[in-house]
């Protein structure tokens, strides 16, 4: 079903090799680059706070946040000396309120204000190493197809076999010539759904496997606790996101990097969800923050007279695909507290040390689990289809100048925040379009999301918190009904596929009681309590209703719920 799976090995895309790569020229320049990041920052925040006070008032409340999320959810990657330096702001901050010479107030708020800065520039940063790249991406492919070898061959020696690669296993679908194309054309700025801890070195792997230049990407602080993915995430491009930093002077740096690093032509990558899906839910409202990056940067690129060709960035939407989730008992159980209104958490990840990380991807690549990672056509920052020469399209077809949408007058708009957060939200809404469209339904999405809906319909009186409580001798469903209503979800699909409105698996086609058989194996199968199963008189049941909800999201917003 749809474009063939990824088989062959693609050449670079950049002829001239690692040396020409943006992010090399990045990493080579880092201090630098900081420096810029920072006084980039510092002009932000400024214009964000015009008068001494507020902006006195910004760094007091960043000194309150951070000294409460040391005190209440530090980590192993934090720096030693960070209680030291908070300490230190405020002393100073004291000092600023017993001066009345305004000219050394603003003095030492400057220097407050950049060290902040610089520090937070510093932490984000990545630190993009060639040899180190090409020694992580040989370790990644050749550590990932032996456990996929000892999958799917018996015996020890098996590990050592050649015989399956990767794309045995990671199946890429879509517009992946387009994303090639459009690579060599322009920046392009990759936005997959996030669901997993693994994706992170999965998508790093793609673009490997794709001939692609190494992207930067965001990825989670909370990730570099876990050495074997600190090494590999910081040779693979990473910079550092510290999702507890919540405060204005945190967040401005971190827009600043991307957009900054944007501008000077890296391939970007990151989360537009912000964080892992909880739910299990296909991302319905993203964090328009770095999104807007890619907004600043295209105008910023107009500005310094850059049109189009080599200047123009894409956005590409990824969807991944999984049949189960390691950390989804997790996940949901934050999911349904923070659905319950208690609102704080902290993110504690029970698979927080290297050892249990590589526990897993044994575990993960020894079960035999298909993956797949599926392309979306490439978009404008306005949110348009663009064609394989960049080319930008209307809804009606007809080719547009981008570059309009930042004029006035005939002259570039230096700078206006209404008109591009408007611009930020059309693209948010765009992506989103793309991630239901793309979306590649897996037997095992199905059979989850059908079980549930049954349990919903037979107790619809009860909310979702009751429903998740029903006794265990309700947790059954006849074969006969749910073959029935499998059926007429199934048509459905196929329905949507013919449409162009969704993708499916080529395991969803044949025989319905193997694609149910399918679907059930490979639901949730890493779990210890599966969340679908067929019992010995052979209907369908649960072990964990939790993970049946979280499984069933992933078809949530499709309007499949009618057909059950």
């Amino acid at each position: 079903m749809g474009k063939d799976y990824v088989k062959k090995k693609y050449d670079q895309v950049v002829p001239g090799g690692i040396d020409e790569w943006p992010v090399v020229s990045l990493s080579n320049n880092r201090e630098a680059f900081i420096k810029e990041v920072t006084a980039e920052s510092i002009k932000r925040i400024k214009k964000l706070t015009p008068k001494r006070s507020s902006l006195i008032e910004e760094i007091e409340t960043t000194l309150f946040r951070e000294k409460l999320r040391v005190k209440r959810n530090p980590w192993a990657v934090d720096p030693p000396d960070e209680a030291d330096f908070l300490q230190s702001i405020k002393d100073r901050l004291l000092e600023i309120s017993s001066n009345e010479d305004k000219e050394d107030i603003d003095e030492t708020l400057e220097d407050i204000l950049s060290e902040i800065i610089e520090r937070y520039a510093s932490e984000i940063a990545g630190n993009f190493k060639k040899s180190r790249y090409r020694m992580a991406r040989s370790i990644v492919t050749f550590g990932f197809a032996r456990l996929l070898n000892a999958s799917r061959a018996r015996g020890f020696w098996s590990i050592f076999s050649t015989r399956f690669s990767l794309q045995d296993k990671i199946h890429i679908t879509g517009e992946v010539e387009e994303l090639r194309t459009l690579a060599k054309k322009g920046t392009i700025i990759m936005v997959p759904t996030h669901f997993s801890n693994l994706d992170s070195i999965l998508i790093g792997w793609v673009i490997s496997a794709l001939g692609l230049p190494a992207f930067i990407y965001g990825a989670g602080l909370n990730l570099f606790n876990i050495k074997i993915f600190a090494y590999f995430m910081e040779s693979l491009g990473a910079y550092k996101v510290d999702r507890r930093k919540k405060n204005l002077l945190y967040l401005e740096t971190l827009k600043s990097y991307s957009s900054l690093a944007i501008q000077k032509g890296c391939h970007s990558l990151f989360f537009p969800g912000g964080t892992r899906s909880r739910s299990g839910q296909i991302e319905k409202r993203l964090k328009l923050g770095l999104l807007s990056t890619a907004i600043e940067a295209q105008r910023v690129n107009y500005q310094k007279g850059k049109r189009d060709g080599l200047h123009k960035i894409f956005i590409v939407p990824v969807t991944l695909n999984y049949n189960f989730v390691l950390e989804a008992p997790s996940l949901i159980r934050e999911y349904l507290r923070l659905k319950g209104q208690e609102r704080y958490y902290i993110e504690n990840d029970e698979y927080s040390t290297s050892y249990k990380i590589s526990a897993f991807l044994l575990k993960f690549f020894t079960k035999g689990s298909d993956i797949s990672v599926s392309i979306g056509r490439g978009l404008d920052v306005l949110g348009n289809y663009v064609d394989t020469d960049g080319n930008s399209y209307d809804k009606s077809g007809r080719q547009i100048d981008t570059q309009e949408y930042f004029t006035k007058d005939g002259k570039i708009i230096s700078h206006d925040q209404q008109r591009e957060d408007e611009y930020t939200r059309m693209l948010s809404d765009r992506v989103v379009e793309e991630f239901h469209r793309i979306n590649k339904v897996f037997a095992s999405h199905l059979v989850a999301f059908v079980a549930f809906e049954m349990f919903q319909k037979k107790f619809n009186k009860l909310d979702l918190y009751n429903l998740l409580r029903i006794p265990e001798e309700d947790q059954i469903i006849p074969y006969d009904e749910f073959k029935t209503v499998f059926e007429a979800v199934l048509r459905r699909v196929h329905e949507m596929y013919n449409k162009g409105e969704i993708s499916v698996s080529p395991y969803l086609t044949g025989d319905p009681d193997k694609i149910i058989s399918h679907g059930l194996a490979n639901v949730g199968m890493y779990h210890a309590k599966r969340p679908l199963i067929k019992n010995k008189k052979g209907d369908i049941s649960t072990q964990d209703l939790n993970l049946l909800f979280y499984y069933h999201n992933r078809l949530v917003g499709y309007n499949l719920e009618k057909y059950v």
